[in-house]
């Protein structure tokens, strides 16, 4: 097992700290040249901010990695990437490329998305370990089962426990009690949005549309309803299609195929552009593990859909 401990922006780490708890930030990285792949799902990464300020202060749980448009992580993790708007976020990236602004310029950035976060209250900050060298820039991994790496860890289960034990209502449930990777981390709603456009090869599954920003993350049966952010629950859907689908005028069946109400010319007297997808079948994922949940598809059909 390993455990990566990160240089992180002072302000990001604050400005998150302040608002928690939270099921999941972005930790973001402004060259965008190439993913983060130093851990494996639901091992530990932990935040170090910069000199003179040189302690271990939170971390989160590895939940996924990406190469994301700014503007596509603002859409789907909003303040939970450390700042309170799309364009202090930009100016943020700004400041470390050391470029000039350009507002037409949509920012290809790296996303590290961490789930179950939590944050060290000052007098809780942990020094960081001898060998962390001040020349580091982003980082250094560290192997649980070395000596280091398991005072490390435990240095930071200490911690969180005697959090959890004062504020118990203040730190978010997770995999932070004991060993990492005993819990596989729960998506997020913004994890969930990218990784259904992602995994969907950011193309409509009825329309085949590829404009990213009317392309939503659809989800089969609602957070709201009883469902959950997992990606055999959601479709990617063209904005307009996901209104209907949610509104029961479209559906999907369990065998993959588009299936368009009566009532869409009934109630509207139109309807014509989406009944020439009526019985076309989906785009869907490569993996199989992707694809919807025949259960989702039914509870959708039986509940939502008009016929």
């Amino acid at each position: 097992m390993k455990a990566y401990v990160a240089v992180t922006d002072n302000d990001w780490f604050r400005f998150l700290r302040d608002r928690a708890p939270l099921d999941e930030v972005n930790f973001w990285q402004p060259g965008g040249n190439r993913s983060f792949k130093a851990l494996d799902l639901g091992q530990p990464f932990l935040f170090k901010l910069h000199h003179p300020e040189n302690f271990m202060v939170g971390g989160g749980f590895f939940s996924r990695a990406w190469l994301l448009e700014s503007s596509f992580a603002w859409e789907a993790f909003g303040e939970k990437n450390g700042a309170a708007s799309l364009e202090k976020m930009r100016r943020r990236i700004e400041k470390y490329r050391r470029s000039a602004p350009d507002r037409l310029q949509d920012y290809k950035i790296g996303c590290i998305i961490l789930a179950d976060p939590f944050f060290f209250d000052e007098r809780d900050w942990i020094s960081v370990p001898g060998d962390f060298h001040p020349n580091i820039v982003q980082g250094k991994t560290y192997d649980l089962s070395s000596s280091m790496g398991r005072r490390l860890w435990g240095k930071v289960l200490d911690v969180l426990r005697r959090q959890h034990a004062a504020h118990p209502e203040q730190v978010a449930e997770g995999p932070v009690y004991g060993e990492p990777m005993l819990v596989r981390p729960r998506l997020g709603q913004g994890t969930f949005r990218v990784l259904v456009t992602e995994t969907y090869q950011r193309k409509c599954a009825i329309t085949q549309e590829k404009v990213l920003p009317v392309l939503e993350a659809a989800h089969i049966r609602p957070v709201s309803d009883g469902g959950v952010h997992r990606i055999d629950n959601g479709l990617l859907l063209r904005s307009d299609v996901h209104a209907l689908f949610d509104r029961g005028y479209v559906t999907a069946t369990p065998d993959y195929r588009f299936r368009v109400s009566r009532r869409l010319k009934d109630d509207f007297d139109n309807g014509e552009y989406y009944s020439q997808f009526e019985g076309a079948a989906l785009s869907l994922p490569r993996r199989i593990e992707d694809r919807p949940g025949r259960g989702f598809l039914e509870w959708h059909a039986d509940t939502v859909f008009r016929g």
